[in-house]
């Protein structure tokens, strides 16, 4: 399996932090953000991972990380031409470095205390078993869900449906920035339309995993999207803080 890391955008809601570098690179304690998501893969296991972005912060991030060896992996670098695109559609950026095996994607403002391990290879027996199969990873959030993809389970865990911003959420479990997918994600995506928002919806790609039966879904304990505002960025540097301290 591989990496892939989205880490592109224009990060309006964080101006004026993100008018001279990319909000990937802010602090979150005493690491870069980006330093979240490439321990992750680390930690699950990963090797190669391909990390997505603006042609104008390219040069940034090189030279942090180089070609990853203080995280002892390899790291390549893709750059995203539209970053209105969406999720889906700077996932297709990574097929020719996939090549053909499955892959894990984390959204580069992604804050997680989750081992991605044993979720991976449980993905990676039900592919091997039946050839196909996908992972969506949530967190319950209460009345925060809806601001997110809502994911809504069974009492078995089996995922029963993914709305992207509903009104009315069927659940509190919102989707975070975590997915995994077997080698078809690509052909998939070029099934996709645009939402009214004009972007291939990372929701509508795991719809179609879902409505051939092969979505799996995960729950994670403590989850942040650091980059959404000032207010998530500050409670994640605080709680990282925290969780620093009492190691």
């Amino acid at each position: 399996m591989k990496g892939v890391i989205l880490a592109g955008g224009f990060a309006t809601r964080l101006r004026p932090l993100t008018l001279v570098t990319n909000k990937h690179l802010l602090p979150i304690y005493n690491k870069p953000m980006i330093y979240y998501p490439l321990e992750a893969m680390k930690k699950a296991g990963i090797r190669e991972v391909l990390l997505t972005t603006s042609g104008d912060h390219a040069g940034h991030f090189a030279n942090l990380l180089k070609a990853g060896e203080d995280f002892n992996l390899k790291i390549y670098y893709a750059i995203q031409r539209n970053p209105k695109g969406g999720i889906a559609d700077a996932i297709t950026l990574s097929e020719e470095f996939a090549q053909g095996e499955p892959i894990l994607v984390i959204l580069g403002d992604n804050i997680f205390d989750f081992n991605l391990k044993e979720s991976l290879r449980k993905l990676e027996e039900h592919i091997k078993k039946h050839g196909k199969g996908a992972m969506d990873f949530g967190v319950h959030m209460d009345a925060l869900a809806s601001q997110y993809g809502v994911i809504e389970i069974d009492e078995h865990g089996r995922v029963l449906s993914v709305e992207e911003k509903p009104e009315r959420p069927k659940s509190d479990i919102a989707q975070t920035g975590i997915y995994s997918y077997d080698g078809r994600v690509f052909d998939f995506i070029r099934k996709l339309k645009p939402s009214a928002r004009g972007e291939l919806e990372v929701t509508d790609l795991n719809n179609l995993y879902l409505q051939e039966g092969s979505l799996l879904c995960e729950i994670i304990d403590w989850w942040i999207d650091a980059g959404t505002s000032y207010d998530e960025l500050l409670r994640a540097n605080n709680e990282v803080a925290v969780r620093v301290r009492r190691k």
